[in-house]
């Protein structure tokens, strides 16, 4: 194992207990050594003893309240960012990685300048298959490291953030996660960003990590259509690249209502929904968020050299 200071890898967690060991022991017996920073969001499951007692080596930071996915890793980033970090592995708490993989990921962002974001390929967590959300994100693209080509990686507009490597300059033009987002869409708003920026996202076809997921129970915050609205709004208004405006949504919900009235169309309560949803955005939040993110010098973060 190789020591190198300036690879910090940042966890979020939340009940962590079930994943603990396959998540910190694939850090642990990585070819190359990171410095670890776990932000604890309140767990309620008596992981914060264990981690302290069996992994004495992590920085662990505890919240005394749930900061969301963001917030909490955006304390993680800047701290790393402070101590000199060169490259940021955000994981997931249910995630975990090949022994060889961070360090392939930091080689890929070596060679490739213009990339702020490199990740593995996804595994589910039994390692049979692609993780189901990122087979579904990358749709047909061919990730079989086996064809007839040089390309060992590809870029890709979308992978979720459960193993993101992030470069300095990354974090120093993008910055970190919206505040407009609390749990999940914050991903996506990253990377619409960092479009926005001028950098791309890659896939490295020879590194795999694990996302755990394929089990869980249903996700409270995909089981209500009022909240999926809500992150959908947030989302688009949240970016930059999109030159949409809210009263252009706003005038298009209200024609697609009335005439969903009109023919008594059964879309009609999704509708009302979403202009339910709509009506309560708060759009000056999001608006100034906007604006921020376009900034040249780590939006939402507070950088210390």
């Amino acid at each position: 194992m190789t020591l190198n200071k300036s690879v910090y890898v940042i966890i979020v967690t939340y009940n962590p207990k079930k994943w603990i060991d396959k998540c910190f022991n694939s850090l642990r017996n990585s070819t190359l050594e990171c410095k670890t920073i776990v932000i604890d969001n309140g767990s309620t499951d008596g992981s914060q003893e264990i981690i302290k007692k069996n992994y004495p080596e992590i920085d662990f930071i505890q919240s005394v309240e749930n900061l969301g996915f963001g917030k909490a890793n955006n304390i993680g980033i800047e701290k790393a960012y402070s101590q000199g970090a060169d490259y940021i592995l955000l994981l997931n708490q249910d995630a975990w990685v090949d022994d060889k993989t961070i360090e392939k990921l930091i080689e890929a962002l070596k060679i490739n300048p213009s990339y702020g974001i490199f990740s593995p390929v996804h595994m589910n967590g039994m390692g049979s298959d692609l993780d189901f959300g990122f087979k579904k994100a990358l749709g047909n693209i061919n990730l079989d490291i086996k064809i007839d080509t040089d390309e060992k990686h590809i870029e890709v507009k979308f992978v979720n953030a459960a193993i993101w490597l992030l470069s300095r300059k990354c974090i120093e033009v993008v910055g970190g996660f919206s505040p407009v987002f609390f749990h999940y869409c914050e991903d996506n708003n990253y990377l619409h960003r960092l479009e926005y920026h001028g950098f791309k996202i890659g896939v490295l076809r020879d590194a795999e990590g694990y996302h755990d997921r394929a089990d869980r129970v249903e996700n409270v915050f995909y089981s209500d259509l009022y909240q999926i609205f809500e992150r959908d709004i947030a989302m688009t208004l949240s970016n930059p690249i999109l030159r949409i405006s809210y009263f252009k949504i706003l005038i298009a919900t209200f024609f697609n209502l009335a005439i969903d009235i009109l023919k008594n169309n059964p879309d009609k309560l999704k509708n009302k929904i979403y202009l339910r949803a709509l009506l309560n955005t708060d759009k000056k939040k999001i608006l100034i968020n906007r604006n921020l993110s376009k900034n040249q010098f780590g939006a939402f973060l507070n950088l210390k050299f």
